[in-house]
């Protein structure tokens, strides 16, 4: 092979040598052209490649929705489409043989393979699979990082956080961790209530004023069925008598789309104007303050 370099070389000097100038920069300018017409059309197929990807991803995305899954094989394919149009090219031999003769490089690669890149990288390959989580998901980590699953990389899961920051988690990191998921499956949630109502007033009209604005609330899953001959119905409970205030309380069901805080905005504000309207008294501490000349 070394022979056929050389003889091929020498071969090349030798017909330049016998061009003129002028016949010698034509064909210097000629092979340039032809480099830069093969280097544009080398381009033009990876971009075009890379165009076809980001279509089928958006395809899938538009038909199933976004996951973790697509999100971590659009990174893949990706990874892969360089390393065949950019790694190999430049130097696909001298890597092929340094992997299949060295054994000093294999054993390299086995001690990098144990590295933290690589742990997250088959950490997010199980996290795609498996799903414990997936996009729009809402979480609780053990660590008590809570929020709303944005994204995943092959190194990264990226999490809303409740005040709209982000939080950057490894994968591996994320995979190890007991998680909470509050919006797995279709399982909806619930939530309770408790609302103090003052001693002088009517308990059975303060438990129908509560259902009932639970239940016309949209954002619930509650339905008023309640029967007065059969006690299991009632959704609105007389829980306990404090120094100054009866406890009302109710288990609220809501989709698992729907944010915790939302419903207890919609409930608690709803409730409080409806027992306000039906003359209800909500008590709260009094403070006499004596002044003394």
């Amino acid at each position: 092979m070394k022979e056929s370099a050389d003889t091929f070389y020498k071969e090349a000097i030798s017909f330049l040598s016998g061009l003129s100038d002028s016949a010698t920069i034509k064909l210097l300018i000629f092979i340039i052209v032809i480099l830069v017409v093969a280097l544009a059309l080398y381009l033009g197929v990876f971009l075009l490649v890379l165009k076809i990807k980001n279509k089928a991803i958006k395809h899938f995305e538009k038909k199933n929705g976004k996951s973790l899954t697509l999100q971590f094989i659009e990174r893949v394919i990706t990874v892969a489409i360089v390393v065949c149009f950019i790694v190999l090219p430049l130097g696909g031999d001298q890597i092929a043989r340094s992997l299949l003769g060295s054994t000093a490089v294999v054993a390299a690669i086995v001690g990098f393979a144990a590295q933290d890149t690589i742990k997250d990288m088959f950490a997010g390959l199980q996290i795609s699979l498996y799903k414990p989580f997936d996009v729009g998901s809402r979480i609780e980590f053990e660590d008590g990082t809570t929020g709303v699953v944005e994204s995943m990389t092959l190194r990264h899961v990226v999490i809303i956080l409740l005040d709209t920051t982000r939080a950057i988690i490894p994968n591996s990191r994320a995979n190890a961790m007991k998680v909470i998921n509050y919006s797995y499956g279709d399982v909806p949630r619930s939530v309770v209530f408790k609302f103090p109502i003052s001693y002088d007033s009517d308990v059975e009209h303060a438990k129908k004023i509560i259902r009932k604005t639970i239940c016309d609330n949209p954002l619930t899953l509650n339905t008023d069925e309640y029967d007065k001959t059969n006690p299991n119905t009632r959704s609105v409970y007389f829980l306990e008598l404090k120094d100054s205030a009866l406890i009302m309380g109710a288990t609220v069901r809501f989709p698992s789309n729907i944010k915790s805080e939302v419903l207890k905005d919609e409930i608690n504000t709803s409730v409080f104007n409806a027992l306000k309207e039906n003359g209800i008294e909500i008590p709260y501490n009094h403070v006499d303050v004596i002044m003394k000349k």
